[in-house]
């Protein structure tokens, strides 16, 4: 049996029908820079972007300093994918997505964010359009900056443990062996909406997934 069942997404759901019409996705993921922080559980949405750019083929990373990310491209269909990770802190983040966005004429809708979600179970990703940043800084600083109609892809990482750890010091902290071990798997669902996404011309899947454990 699959690490993962699909789900019907109640009222969580995305939709972004005029991507079509442009033919390009700008796809972020968010996290800190620095080798402080790799395989932080705040660091989720640079490991999805990581695994779907090499699973995608797309071409290597480059430094766009004027504009604070690193950014990689593909076309896949007609579609043209621009993932960016952003080089600010992640309470900037907004700074990088807002420069890409103004440089390429990218609407917030036509934009999908990758990063982790305290409050979803490890295993599991929603998908949503719009909303508040629920204490997230990363998506705080992209709503200070375009609006919050960009598509989210919500990388569960939750529960807190133990519940009185704050959560700052939880986020920035790594995950268990045993999630450890399934992360590969989670990474690899993460670009396949992705890439339902770019072939669908932006439509997301309006579901839930969840691992199996």
């Amino acid at each position: 049996m699959s690490l993962f069942q699909r789900r019907p997404q109640l009222g969580d759901t995305i939709n972004f029908y005029t991507l079509g019409q442009n033919k390009t996705l700008l796809v972020v993921g968010l996290g800190n820079p620095g080798k402080e922080y790799d395989n932080t559980r705040h660091n989720i949405g640079f490991e999805c972007l990581d695994a779907f750019a090499k699973a995608a083929d797309f071409q290597p990373w480059i430094d766009k300093k004027s504009m604070k990310c690193l950014e990689a491209t593909t076309n896949l269909g007609d579609t043209r994918v621009i993932l960016i990770k952003p080089t600010t802190f992640m309470n900037l983040s907004g700074e990088a997505v807002s420069a890409v966005a103004n440089f390429y004429k990218i609407a917030p809708e036509k934009i999908i964010v990758v990063h982790d979600e305290l409050d979803i179970p490890f295993g599991q990703i929603r998908l949503r359009t719009g909303g508040s940043s629920a204490g997230h800084n990363g998506l705080k600083s992209l709503i200070q900056h375009i609006g919050e109609g960009f598509g989210r892809v919500r990388v569960g990482i939750g529960p807190k443990e133990p519940e009185q750890m704050e959560s700052a010091d939880f986020v920035l902290g790594r995950f268990s062996k045993d999630q450890q071990s399934h992360l590969s798997e989670l990474t690899r669902e993460v670009s396949a909406i992705l890439s339902e996404a770019a072939y669908g011309a932006g439509n997301l899947p309006q579901e839930t997934r969840s691992f199996l454990i």
